[in-house]
């Protein structure tokens, strides 16, 4: 993360040239923020993403913007859409796209394949594969509430940073040990 303020993508050519930057990616990582308890759908608040050498943060909730550049990266077979724990965030792209985002690589899912716990968290995920501590102080963020602070701002973009990190580690051992299709 940075110590720079963060600025969420809330115009179209902002989005239109991040999902371009995505789009030299093999894979990307995708993590959301969203509004649940007083919903039958979660509402989506926020959409984070990361690729190698590009991350971002985009407002779903801005009215300059139309999200169909990234659900379009979402769809495309091409790529590998990476999530902790995808469950939720499928279940969002399911209903905005039509169909679930696939390929899918879930770290939950490897890291059971790696020996490294059921179910495990994101955060003792990221402690165990990366050794580095994520601050969750801003997990119990109201995330339709705007503006969002630097702070909650820099919490989100975490979710991916060390996401992309993570994956890129844990792919490569996956492969190492000759373990990838156990999780395909």
């Amino acid at each position: 993360m940075t110590d720079k303020t963060l600025t969420p993508i809330t115009q179209q050519e902002e989005l239109q040239k991040f999902c371009d930057s995505l789009s030299a990616s093999d894979f990307i990582c995708v993590d959301t923020e969203f509004h649940r308890e007083t919903t039958f759908w979660p509402e989506l608040c926020l959409i984070q993403a990361s690729a190698p050498g590009v991350e971002g943060v985009i407002d779903p909730k801005a009215d300059e913007i139309d999200l169909k550049p990234f659900l379009d990266l979402l769809a495309d077979t091409s790529r590998v859409k990476v999530f902790h724990a995808a469950r939720q965030d499928m279940e969002i792209f399911n209903k905005l796209i039509g169909t679930p985002p696939a390929p899918v690589f879930d770290t939950q899912v490897a890291a059971m394949a790696l020996g490294l716990g059921d179910s495990i968290s994101y955060d003792n995920l990221i402690q165990r594969v990366l050794r580095q501590h994520i601050d969750k102080s801003s997990q119990f963020t109201d995330w339709k509430r705007r503006p969002l602070s630097d702070k909650q701002l820099a919490y989100a973009l975490g979710d991916v940073t060390h996401l992309r990190d993570a994956y890129l580690w844990m792919r490569d051992e996956l492969e190492k040990r000759g373990r990838m299709e156990w999780i395909a």
